[in-house]
């Protein structure tokens, strides 16, 4: 093969895992990172542990790739999770699995992944250029040609990386620099918003419950009737709405017209339990306390801050007796612990998001390089890319 002048721009995991590619090839590797450092944004990723990939098998991976999964068949079958873990270990860092699959560096520090690959960088010759930002991709006859840098100076190549990042985390260094790049290239790029994000709540009360985790509900989110969005699993309540694992997944899937009105949602605090059985399980527990006042009962249906706020929504005093709640009292909290309902007028911004959505329509990418199939030379690996056909 013969050797290339590869410039990769981005020093984040995509940047790096493709310069020391790239270096294994043979090719000669110049890595320009505008930050200090390489990886900042893995330093946060997983709390500060970083959670690089999942022990599953390669078709649950791809039944939890939300959109347009087939592009990466590609990527994930010739270098798959289980491959990536592998390179770790060989490059001395030890990782452990955790529940869920979910694999992590063994030290729970984030900032060995980093300087794993930038080890093996620096062993196979890639050269790092820290504080270096780049203005534009520069093309001849074409096809990419370099870059010019911020401050004037034009670096020549024969292909050019663009491992930029989404807009998501900007205080990293993601300012969607590949966006632009790639619209100057004649690349179609999406409309791009904030994914894996927040939402925000309309309720007063939610407030009150900033902090609390839910498990094991189920969720259900609509919009004038029609359901968009069902899932089960874990939810937090925050100080402006709601967050979690069912919220993020939420806000990836459904779609920018959704996102962007007011959307109706429901939760299930019983999943597990019918009408009927719930409704057994509440007189069981108010008929085994019956001189005592709701607000010492209801703690064991719920969690103890949620109590009151389940109280007050179906309009029975925390300090009435139990004996001397009504049917229909009984009746309407029973039906709010299966549709604890909610009103959610939007979503949180970038600096809370963990990716963006939109970005170079993989349409224009060839999913087994990641090469431009608008400019020979280019690549688009990460999250520059977004998963809309």
């Amino acid at each position: 093969m013969d050797q290339k002048a590869v410039i990769v721009i981005g020093g984040g995991a995509a940047g790096m895992m493709a310069a020391l590619r790239c270096a294994q090839r043979g090719h000669r590797v110049l890595l320009l990172e505008k930050n200090e450092k390489l990886g900042k944004k893995l330093y946060i990723t997983g709390k500060g542990r970083c959670n690089f990939t999942n022990a599953c098998d390669t078709q649950e991976l791809f039944d939890n790739v939300m959109r347009n999964p087939k592009f990466l068949y590609s990527a994930f079958y010739t270098f798959s999770n289980f491959q990536t873990m592998e390179f770790f270990e060989e490059k001395g860092m030890a990782v452990r699995t955790e529940r869920g699959n979910r694999v992590f560096p063994a030290s729970e520090r984030a900032s060995d992944v980093t300087a794993a690959l930038a080890r093996t960088m620096e062993r196979y010759g890639v050269k790092v250029s820290l504080r270096t930002a780049v203005s534009q991709v520069l093309t001849e006859q074409g096809r990419t040609a370099g870059v010019r840098l911020a401050d004037g100076r034009t670096l020549e190549a024969d292909a050019v990386v663009v491992a930029t990042g989404g807009l998501s985390y900007a205080s990293t260094g993601s300012t969607g620099d590949g966006y632009r790049f790639a619209r100057e290239l004649g690349h179609t790029v999406a409309e791009c918003r904030p994914a894996l994000v927040p939402f925000e709540a309309e309720e007063a009360w939610v407030k009150e419950l900033q902090g609390l985790s839910l498990r094991n509900v189920s969720i259900a989110i609509s919009q004038k009737g029609k359901r968009l969005y069902q899932g089960f699993g874990e939810m937090l309540f925050t100080h402006f709405g709601v967050s979690g694992p069912l919220l993020l997944s939420a806000s990836s899937i459904l779609k920018d017209e959704a996102v962007k009105s007011s959307l109706s949602m429901e939760i299930d605090l019983k999943p597990a339990l019918g009408e009927e059985q719930l409704d057994r399980r509440i007189l069981r527990d108010f008929e085994a306390a019956p001189n005592r006042a709701v607000k010492n009962v209801l703690p064991g249906l719920y969690p103890a801050r949620l109590a009151p706020v389940m109280a007050a929504l179906s309009g029975i005093s925390q300090e009435k007796q139990v004996n001397a709640v009504t049917k229909q009292e009984r009746q309407r909290l029973a039906a709010l612990t299966k549709g604890l309902p909610l009103t959610l007028t939007g979503l949180r911004g970038y600096s809370e998001a963990i990716i963006t959505r939109g970005g170079v329509a993989v349409r224009e990418v060839d999913p087994s390089t990641m090469e431009s199939k608008v400019v020979p030379g280019l690549y688009f690996p990460g999250r520059s890319l977004t998963w809309m056909p």
